[in-house]
C-alpha cells in the first residue's frame, strides 16, 4: 500500500447507495477487528467484541464474513474486481487489464488517513503469516476469489470459466499474490506493495483469447 493520497477510482464513486452502505459496514467491521487485534491480539479477539466495537450485531458480522478469519483475509474491494475489469478496453491484453484492476482496487482502501490504512495492511499481512488458523482458512478464501477471477477472465477472453487454462491462470495468479504478501511481511513490509504486485504480474504471460 502506498502512503500517498490516491483518488478513489470511478467504479467505487459510482456505486449505488446500497452498495456504498455495504462497503462502509464491511470497512467498519474490519477496522474494529484490527483495532482489537492491536490491543489484545488475534486469539483474544471475539466476534462479539468486534460487533460491539463496530456497532453492529454479531449476525451482521457473520453475514459479511462467514468466519473471523475471513475479516482478515477478505479485502473490502474484492467485489469491485469484476466491475473494474469490465471498464477496460475489450482489445486490451488481459494481463494489462489485471494489472490496472488490481492497482485501482487497492486504492479504494485509501482514505483521508492513508498512513492509517498502510498500518492496517501491514497488520493484516503479519496476521496472515503468523496465525495458523488464518493461514488454514486462506486456501478456502483463495478458492472463492479465484472463482470470481475465473468468471472475469472468461468474460474477457471468450472462454468458459471452467476451462482448464482459465482455472490454472486464475489460481496461479492467486497463489503468486499470496506469496507476494508473505514475502512483503517477512521483509518487515519495507518495500512498496503495489510495486511488488507489478513485479509479480510481470512473471506471467498474457492469457490468450479463444
Amino acid at each position: 500500500m502506498t502512503t500517498a493520497r490516491t483518488p478513489v477510482p470511478e467504479a467505487a464513486r459510482h456505486l449505488g447507495l446500497r452498495e456504498r452502505k455495504k462497503l462502509r459496514t464491511r470497512r467498519a467491521i474490519r477496522e474494529a477487528t484490527y483495532s482489537l487485534i492491536r490491543e489484545q491480539g488475534y486469539e483474544a479477539t471475539t466476534v462479539e467484541q468486534i460487533a460491539d466495537r463496530a456497532e453492529v450485531s454479531p449476525s451482521t458480522v457473520f453475514r459479511y464474513f462467514p468466519a473471523k478469519e475471513d475479516i482478515v483475509l477478505t479485502d473490502e474491494y474484492d467485489p469491485l474486481l469484476e466491475e473494474l475489469l469490465r471498464q477496460r478496453p475489450a482489445d486490451e491484453p488481459v494481463l494489462e487489464s489485471l494489472r490496472w484492476a488490481f492497482r485501482e482496487a487497492m486504492t479504494t482502501a485509501l482514505t483521508d488517513n492513508p498512513a492509517h490504512e498502510r498500518e492496517e495492511t501491514i497488520l493484516r499481512a503479519r496476521v496472515m503469516v503468523q496465525v495458523p488458523q488464518v493461514r488454514s482458512r486462506l486456501m478456502e478464501s483463495m478458492s472463492v476469489t479465484g472463482r470470481l477471477l475465473c468468471r472475469a477472465l472468461a468474460e474477457r477472453t471468450g472462454r468458459h470459466e471452467d476451462d482448464l487454462e482459465v482455472r490454472v491462470y486464475a489460481m496461479g495468479l492467486m497463489g503468486a499474490l499470496l506469496e507476494t504478501m508473505v514475502y512483503w511481511a517477512e521483509d518487515d513490509c519495507r518495500e512498496d506493495l503495489p510495486a511488488l504486485i507489478d513485479r509479480t504480474l510481470s512473471t506471467f504471460k498474457d492469457l490468450p483469447r479463444r
